[in-house]
């Protein structure tokens, strides 16, 4: 796999994270791969009528249209750059990939507002 895309077809193909599509994701981002596979790998990514979020450590960010409310997406990250991705938003292609997002029916902007 030569490109940072080459994984989401392999990733997609295999309907799992294999040994080599995991080595893919970490090869092309690094520390951001890792976390977004933990992420997944612990149920992390959840998805509401209104948004899907990715529970982090310190808080739980909002996924977009590719997007995310974190500040390594807004300070860090070039938005010019579409390989560039901050871990919640690779969490969420990954986990939409393998059909490991947990749905839930209601909207995140009613429970947020018990957090």
């Amino acid at each position: 796999m030569d490109s940072a895309d080459d994984w989401h077809a392999a990733l997609a193909a295999a309907g799992e994270l294999t040994g080599p599509v995991t080595a893919a994701i970490v090869d092309a981002h690094g520390d951001r791969g890792t976390r977004a596979i933990e992420a997944v790998a612990e149920g992390r990514v959840k998805r509401y009528r209104d948004f899907t979020v990715v529970v982090g450590h310190e808080d739980e960010y909002v996924i977009e249209d590719g997007g995310c409310t974190c500040a390594d997406a807004t300070y860090n990250l070039d938005e010019d750059d579409p390989a560039q991705r901050c871990w919640h938003a690779l969490a969420v292609e990954i986990a939409d990939r393998i059909d490991a997002v947990e749905h839930h029916d209601m909207w995140y902007s009613e429970v947020r507002e018990f957090l």
